[in-house]
């Protein structure tokens, strides 16, 4: 099972939120233990770093990526992504480039807490809890 990992679920463990944790956790987990491929969008991490710098120093900033490059696999930001999803035309174009990633990777889901702002994805999004729900 390949899957595109979004920036809420990194989140959600990083900070530790308490409502979300333990199933973004469990996505973690399968994508640690082989039994799922996480991909992360470079353009994530560039999100997740402008989040963290107010928090965290360079130096742990890149403590972070590297611990999350023991679990997910980054993937690159083209620039046929960028074209590809002006050409979608959704509202947010931040969640097109993370379809047009998905589409990619082959990625068979995208992990998100915000399946909506997927719904003209080709790739299915679920939510933690729905995917684990699922296998």
């Amino acid at each position: 099972m390949v899957l595109l990992i979004d920036a809420n679920i990194i989140l959600d463990v990083l900070l530790n939120r308490r409502e979300f944790v333990k199933d973004s956790s469990m996505i973690w987990k399968l994508c640690e233990t082989g039994k799922a491929k996480g991909y992360v969008s470079a353009l994530t991490f560039a999100n997740l770093v402008y989040i963290m710098r107010k928090q965290l120093n360079p130096e742990e900033i890149e403590n972070v990526f590297r611990k999350l490059s023991l679990i997910f696999d980054f993937t690159d930001l083209s620039v046929s992504d960028l074209t590809r999803a002006a050409e979608l035309n959704w509202k947010d174009f931040e969640d097109a480039v993370q379809s047009v990633t998905a589409e990619r990777v082959h990625a068979d889901y995208i992990i998100t807490r915000n399946v909506r702002d997927f719904s003209r994805s080709r790739v299915i999004a679920f939510t933690p809890t729905e995917l684990l729900a699922r296998i």
